[in-house]
C-alpha cells in the first residue's frame, strides 16, 4: 500500500488488462489480496462483471475498464483512472493465440496477432505512462512469455509478438525511468490456463513436459501472480527494464 498525505494506508490502484480469464484473472486476485483497488478489463463484458462481482465478494474496491486494448487503449485507461481516482500500478496480460504455420499463417493473420500481442501492449503502455508518472512510484508490468527467448515450431507470430514485448519493455523501462516509474515483463512457461486446455490434453506436450521442464509439471495461474505483485512492489523500485522468468526451470535447460 501507499500512504496518504496524513500518513494512513491507501490502497494502491491497479488496471490489470486481461482478466476475465487465466492468468490475468489470477494476476487480479493477487493484488486484490494485498488490499489493493482494482480496475479490471477485457473483452467480453459478462465475463468481465462476473470477475467483478468474484473480487467485490471479498471486499475489493473494482472498476470495470472493457475494451481492446489495440483499438480503445484511451478509453481503457481513462476509465481505469476515473473510477479509481489514478494509477499507481498497471499490468498488461491480455493477448491472443494463433497457433498455426507459417504456410497457413498469411500476413494479414500474422498482422493480427501482432496487432493484439504487440501494438495492444504499446498502446496501453503509452496511454498509462502520463498517470504512472504522477505516482510516487509507477509501475508497468506486462505478461510476455518464454516465447521471446525460445520457440516451438509453428507459432511464428506469437514468438514474434512476445519478442518485440521484451523489448518494448526495455524500451520503455530507459525512456521512463528518469519519471521514477519502472516498466518490467514476466515471461510465463507453460501454464494450465482456458487457453492451453487443447496443449494440456495432448500426451505429446505432457510428454515434453515432463522431460524438459524441471519441476515436471505445468505451472498453476495464481504461481504467476507474486513474480507480478514483485515488480509492481516496493522492494522492486531498483529492478527496471527485465524480464523476469517463470517457467519452472524450462528455459534453463540444455
Amino acid at each position: 500500500m501507499t500512504q496518504t498525505t496524513n500518513g494512513s494506508p491507501a490502497r494502491r490502484r491497479v488496471l490489470v488488462t486481461g482478466a476475465s480469464r487465466g492468468l490475468g484473472l489470477a494476476i487480479a486476485h493477487g493484488f486484490a489480496g494485498q488490499g489493493a483497488a482494482l480496475a479490471v478489463n477485457g473483452r467480453d463484458g459478462a465475463a468481465l462483471e462476473a470477475v467483478a462481482a468474484s473480487l467485490r465478494a471479498g471486499d475489493t474496491p473494482v472498476v470495470l475498464a472493457p475494451g481492446d486494448v489495440a483499438r480503445d487503449a484511451p478509453a481503457i485507461i481513462a476509465a481505469a483512472r476515473a473510477g479509481l481516482g489514478g494509477l499507481d500500478v498497471v499490468v498488461h496480460a491480455a493477448a491472443l493465440r494463433d497457433r498455426r504455420p507459417t504456410a497457413e499463417l498469411d500476413a494479414d493473420a500474422f498482422s493480427a496477432l501482432l496487432d493484439a500481442n504487440l501494438t495492444g501492449a504499446y498502446a496501453i503502455g503509452r496511454a498509462a505512462m502520463p498517470h504512472l508518472a504522477a505516482s510516487q512510484a509507477g509501475r508497468l508490468v506486462f505478461v510476455t512469455s518464454i516465447a521471446a527467448m525460445v520457440a516451438r515450431a509453428g507459432d511464428p507470430a506469437y514468438a514474434a509478438a512476445k519478442g518485440g514485448l521484451a523489448a518494448l519493455t526495455r524500451s520503455l523501462a530507459v525512456e521512463f525511468g528518469s519519471d521514477r516509474l519502472t516498466v518490467n515483463a514476466v515471461a510465463p512457461g507453460f501454464f494450465a490456463t482456458e487457453t492451453n486446455r487443447g496443449l494440456a490434453a495432448d500426451p505429446a506436450i505432457t510428454r515434453f513436459i515432463d522431460m524438459r521442464v524441471p519441476l515436471r509439471r505445468w505451472g498453476r495461474p495464481e504461481e504467476i501472480a507474486p513474480a507480478v505483485l514483485f515488480l509492481a512492489s516496493a522492494e522492486a523500485s531498483y529492478v527496471n527494464g527485465v524480464t523476469l522468468t517463470v517457467d519452472g526451470g524450462l528455459s534453463a535447460r540444455m
